[in-house]
């Protein structure tokens, strides 16, 4: 028998054969093929036989084969009853750190929840009091902190700096062309494994500073990535970490930008106040500071919310001062990753506002500009304005026309592994009900169900 002190659940090792349906010579062919692999023998398949059954009844702990039983079930040895369950990294709440140090130590565990098998980060709801709480904690903070004390030998140089933003332009581009959902991991584990020893380092204070710049930016990437995601209460908990970063980088411009991807957000999750008052948040913080394209760029999240919240005065208002003002726009003195918010991404904010009216024929007017003016380095972009160009063809009564813009989207975004593209088809989907006795809208079914996000968004 076992003693009292070995962690192991022989019925966890039982019911991992079973899952897989297998008998026990086509485990003990499995443990052959992995020894194998590894230049090792293993005894005749009568003793291997006896061996399993007394693993499975809990009389004997399968000491010398755990790692091939992990192997050839493909689950961690805790899944599977042979040892203790890890302790599970706690996930960081959404309290905006109070020194940089502490946002250093909060975002480094935040990467390690977030990597850890064990941990259930991915699946956190939003805080709504933190879409209050960090702007503000934000807003009154002290301008100027001394970036955080380093002990250790490692001396980061600007090239270091240099060699993390390039990086992270690579994830950037993934991230345009085939959505959050493709390369998200491999930032985090880009992250935690190369960046998180720059942050404890020493520098001279202008590197050290260009450096919490570029692993904001990185930070808000993993939060627009873990937003397109779908996962929601950690995409919140990076937007916050990004914008504690960014104040210790003395970036006023890049937090402002942060607020105004926060905003964004919490418009798509319903908490249409708390989104105007981020977008807000991010003109008063910027005051003196922002270009013309990035308060145009405010203005249009600030005009989101508004359009949501059933304001079409303001939200009009806004839009009105968001155009005005990007006409003032000078691409050279704007910061390069706000670059991609040129005239075709405000048409595509204007497009999104007007469809939430339901004033159809702007609608179409802006998305047509904006397919208009990509570049095709956008992917989901692209798919979002198209699929804004559907919606605003179904609201003018035009399912023949919405249906084949769609089916464009569908073609655009096949490579696509984004939950908020998979919710604009589901909205679509759900409005083509009232349309469901039209012979073109039933072609249309039956052609989209051959995509994979269309199968995803009816499921």
């Amino acid at each position: 028998m076992v003693s009292g002190t070995t962690p192991y659940q022989a019925d966890l090792l039982r019911a991992a054969r079973d899952r897989r349906g297998w008998k026990k010579p086509r485990l003990i062919y499995a443990l052959r093929q992995a020894a194998a692999q590894e230049g090792r023998s293993l005894p005749t398949d009568t003793s291997l036989l006896r061996s399993i059954a007394r693993w499975e009844n809990g009389q004997t702990y399968p000491a010398d084969y755990v790692a091939l039983l992990t192997k050839v079930y493909g689950e961690p040895a805790h899944r599977l009853g042979l040892a203790e369950v890890p302790a599970m990294p706690e996930a960081p709440g959404t309290a905006y750190p109070t020194t940089p140090a502490d946002g250093v130590e909060t975002l480094t565990a935040l990467w390690h929840a977030d990597l850890s098998p064990d941990s259930d980060v991915q699946g956190l709801s939003p805080d709504p009091a933190a879409w209050n709480a960090a702007p503000l904690a934000w807003l009154v903070s002290d301008r100027r902190e001394q970036l955080p004390n380093s002990r250790t030998p490692v001396q980061v140089g600007a090239s270091d700096v240099e060699t993390v933003r390039a990086t992270v332009d690579v994830y950037a581009d993934l991230d345009n062309r085939f959505g959050g959902g493709h390369g998200r991991r491999a930032l985090i584990q880009y992250l935690d494994g190369d960046v998180a020893e720059l942050l404890t380092a020493r520098s001279t204070e202008p590197v050290g500073r260009a450096l919490f710049a570029t692993v904001a930016e990185a930070t808000l990437l993993a939060a627009w990535m873990s937003y397109d995601s779908g996962h929601h209460g950690l995409a919140q908990r990076y937007f916050i970490q990004a914008l504690r970063l960014a104040q210790t980088a003395e970036d006023r411009r890049l937090a402002g930008s942060i607020l105004s991807a926060m905003s964004h957000q919490a418009t798509y999750l319903g908490r249409f106040t708390e989104a105007a008052n981020l977008a807000r948040a991010a003109q008063l913080g910027t005051t003196g500071h922002a270009t013309p394209t990035l308060t145009a760029q405010f203005l249009a999240m600030e005009a989101r919310a508004l359009s949501r919240l059933g304001d079409h005065a303001a939200c009009n208002a806004a839009l009105t001062r968001a155009t005005t003002i990007f006409e003032r726009n000078n691409p050279g003195e704007d910061p390069e990753w706000i670059g991609y918010f040129d005239q075709a991404e405000l048409s595509a904010e204007l497009g999104h506002c007007f469809r939430d009216m339901r004033q159809a024929q702007q609608a179409t007017t802006y998305a047509e500009l904006c397919l208009g003016g990509t570049d095709g380095r956008y992917i989901r972009s692209d798919f979002f304005a198209t699929m804004v160009l559907a919606e605003a063809h179904l609201t003018a009564d035009e399912p023949e026309r919405a249906c084949r813009t769609a089916l464009n989207a569908l073609t655009i975004g096949r490579q696509l592994k984004s939950a908020r593209c998979v919710s604009y088809l589901a909205a679509f989907r759900k409005k083509l009900d009232a349309h469901s006795a039209s012979t073109t809208v039933a072609e249309f079914l039956e052609e989209a169900a051959g995509y994979r996000m269309w199968q995803q968004a009816a499921g």
